[in-house]
């Protein structure tokens, strides 16, 4: 990973995507999504992959491109074990096959990172990432999703039939492959898949999008509350509104450094008790909340379209369901908390 950047705090990411999600969450999105590919690369590909088709992730300032992770499938989301898109190994190639569903930049990617089975038999173990390159027959879009929120951000169907990619695109190469399956096959492998390994270290990225919509919804609230009056003063004046924003603040600031702590300690040590997922959760439920407030103190006009509240509501949710739900990231916590 040392190749990737030279930040060494850890924090420019999370920072950057906080500001672009303050200004609208499914633009930051479309432009940072490639960032759970590219992170997919890094943490399991060779370095020869990583030089070859990182550039190709995000073509030039004249031909920009976004890439794509294609896990998520109609029958597997938080259950990775039962991804049922095959990679079957013939002579020099990989034929892929299977339908993804839930794909961030899905449609418009160039380059699309594959999680497939290899050994059905070994559940998670079993699975194995492939590079699938711009144009490769076989590969395509399928249905655009339309969304409660992040409209902006393109969510879409990947579907893969016959499609083949040479050998030496699964990630890590070949030889690792085997490696790995041999492993698992005498129950030594690691009991954590490659995809859920990229969503803990993304996770503190995700969770500073939160932040981001938060902080938009709570300066908004918090404006408007000086500048509303009703039985001839400023709403702020009132301590039911009062206590609401400084409560929005206090979450607000401490979700953030929550997120920062886990940026840090994702570049330069490791995650001891899930210091992600406490990150990711604990931001998209504030998020949740503090966006929900801001439609409360604003009444009926948080309620309409004209205003933006309601679309920071909306935006918000998305981020206690996906790269892991509310639910699954308190399992991450407590199985982390009892080794």
């Amino acid at each position: 990973m040392e190749s990737v950047g030279p930040d060494q705090t850890g924090l420019m990411l999370p920072v950057v995507m906080e500001e672009t999600c303050w200004g609208c969450a499914g633009i930051s999105l479309s432009l940072w999504g490639t960032g759970l590919p590219l992170s997919t690369l890094a943490y399991t590909g060779t370095p020869e992959q990583l030089m070859k088709w990182a550039p190709l992730m995000f073509g030039t300032p004249d031909e920009p491109k976004v890439a794509a992770l294609c896990v998520t499938e109609p029958n597997a989301g938080s259950d990775v074990s039962a991804l049922r898109t095959t990679a079957r190994r013939d002579g020099d190639e990989w034929v892929l096959n299977g339908q993804k569903i839930f794909a961030t930049n899905g449609g418009p990617a160039g380059v699309r990172i594959v999680v497939a089975t290899v050994d059905p038999d070994l559940g998670h173990r079993g699975q194995a990432a492939f590079i699938v390159g711009p144009d490769t027959p076989g590969i395509k879009p399928g249905k655009k999703e339309k969304k409660l929120g992040i409209r902006a951000s393109d969510t879409s169907e990947v579907l893969l039939e016959d499609c083949r990619v040479p050998l030496e695109n699964v990630l890590g190469g070949p030889e690792k492959l085997e490696r790995k399956l041999e492993e698992a096959r005498a129950k030594n492998g690691t009991k954590q898949s490659a995809a859920l390994k990229t969503f803990e270290m993304t996770r503190p990225s995700v969770a500073a999008q939160a932040v981001g919509i938060a902080r938009a919804a709570f300066e908004f609230a918090r404006d408007y509350a000086k500048e509303r009056t009703t039985f001839g003063r400023p709403i702020i004046d009132n301590q039911g509104i009062a206590f609401k924003l400084a409560d929005m603040a206090m979450e607000i600031d401490a979700a953030r450094l929550l997120t920062h702590r886990a940026a840090w300690l994702g570049r330069n040590g490791t995650f001891e008790h899930a210091e992600g997922s406490m990150s990711k959760l604990k931001v998209g439920e504030t998020a949740v909340w503090v966006t929900e407030q801001a439609v409360q103190i604003l009444g009926g006009y948080g309620y309409i379209k004209d205003f933006p509240v309601e679309k920071w509501y909306r935006d918000a949710k998305i981020y206690t369901i996906f790269e892991g739900t509310s639910e699954i990231q308190r399992i991450v916590i407590s199985r982390a908390l009892a080794r």
